[in-house]
């Protein structure tokens, strides 16, 4: 487990070639839980970056390859913006660190990844959503609380397929078959999606610990009923293990506070 940055109820980011600003508060955390030895989930948590890596239950090192992917995403940390090119290279250089890890058996190892970065598209500033596996990132926007990524998941395709129900792929015995992750000496193939950044958006970012635990409407009842992002993230995480806590569970909630333009400089006489 690797947790990188800390909460904060207030940070004004200043994005470059641009006359925008964007406040930010959130807040991380993660348990164990109460049938794993090891929590094997890792995070980062600091502007631009906020991401959540679950390392792959059974494998060798799983918690190597999650600390190997926030560690190189945080690289960016304190920057004012990230783009894809970017997340994609920090990815990258972590399958590499993770060959050079020690434990790896010779099948390798890997992890899930999910998070938003702070971006500039167009001109306008805008959360770059990335996810490779099926730890998930969702928005809550006027209190509609959206799924933004898609899970990379045996039963995600099963759905899609018009097979089996949603409702069905909550037991389905394959829900922890993942069809694509970050290592196992490949190549990393995250899907990308941009949302406007919008005064009052509320974005979850979580491993499945949480999902598995919650179902969507729970997840917005805490989201909607703890308007405090350290709030929030802390009922969510005590709602997953009292109902089970089978799992890692990790939670970040950022909030977007304010969306605005840069003073002009002040003209000299």
């Amino acid at each position: 487990m690797t947790q990188i940055g800390q909460g904060s109820a207030g940070f004004t980011v200043e994005l470059p070639s641009t006359p925008a600003t964007v406040t930010l508060s959130w807040s991380a955390h993660t348990d164990t839980g109460y049938r794993r030895e090891v929590n094997e989930d890792s995070f980062v948590a600091q502007p631009p970056i906020f991401a959540v890596a679950d390392g792959m239950g059974g494998h060798s090192a799983g918690d190597f390859a999650s600390a190997a992917v926030v560690t190189r995403l945080a690289e960016h940390a304190g920057k004012p913006t990230l783009d894809a090119a970017s997340i994609d290279e920090a990815l990258s250089l972590a399958v590499a660190d993770m060959a050079r890890g020690a434990g790896v058996t010779d099948l390798g190892t890997g992890t899930t990844v999910t998070g938003a970065a702070l971006g500039v598209v167009a001109g306008v500033p805008h959360w770059i959503v990335f996810n490779i596996g099926d730890s998930r990132v969702y928005q809550l926007t006027s209190g509609v609380l959206e799924q933004v990524t898609v899970d990379h998941s045996v039963v995600q395709e099963l759905v899609d397929s018009g097979r089996i129900t949603r409702e069905e792929a909550e037991v389905h015995p394959q829900g922890n078959v993942i069809t694509r992750a970050v290592g196992f000496h490949e190549p990393p193939i995250p899907d990308y999606r941009v949302l406007p950044v919008q005064p009052g958006m509320r974005m979850l970012i979580c491993s499945d610990g949480l999902t598995k635990e919650i179902t969507q409407y729970g997840m917005r009842h805490f989201l909607m009923s703890n308007p405090l992002a350290e709030d929030a993230a802390k009922a969510l995480e005590r709602a997953a293990l009292e109902n089970g806590g089978r799992d890692n569970v990790t939670v970040i909630v950022v909030d977007v506070l304010a969306v605005g333009d840069c003073a002009p400089p002040e003209l000299g006489v």
